[in-house]
């Protein structure tokens, strides 16, 4: 049968997120295939309602296929197989607590300002002794950043 799932139940949710995923990008770019069908000139060729079925129809047939196309990828033996291992690596994965992560934040802000301070400091110090030497005019202001 065409719909026939490869090991069915195995590595569900990872499967669907990927399909959901593809297909999410699928309907994105049919949609921008959409808009940019609407700027094609027929010069009369045409009427405007064939226009509008083309502009609609050619979107949606692409996206029909686009989704026959990833339900088949993630049905393919060594896709699925992949997906399914993630999966169980996925659950063998120590994930941090709430706790934990507002810690580990905390700590990487601190750090990313006391760092921002220091290079600050060594920047000005830099630009005053290549003043002092004759290199830079002038000493830029920190106010105004001239």
């Amino acid at each position: 049968m065409a719909l026939e799932f490869y090991k069915k139940g195995q590595g569900y949710y990872t499967r669907m997120g990927t399909a959901v995923t593809a297909a999410f990008i699928s309907a994105l770019g049919c949609w921008a295939l959409y808009n940019k069908l609407d700027g094609i000139r027929t010069d009369g060729m045409i009427s405007a309602s064939v226009k509008s079925w083309i502009r609609a129809g050619i979107p949606l047939i692409l996206f029909g296929i686009l989704c026959w196309l990833i339900f088949k990828a993630i049905n393919m033996v060594h896709f699925a197989d992949f997906l399914i291992a993630t999966e169980g690596e996925m659950k063998k994965v120590s994930w941090s607590t709430k706790k934990e992560i507002i810690a580990s934040t905390k700590v990487v802000v601190v750090t990313v300002f006391l760092v921002s301070m220091i290079l600050a400091v060594v920047d000005y110090g830099f630009a005053n002794l290549f003043s002092l030497i004759g290199v830079l005019k002038v000493i830029p202001d920190l106010t105004t950043g001239e």
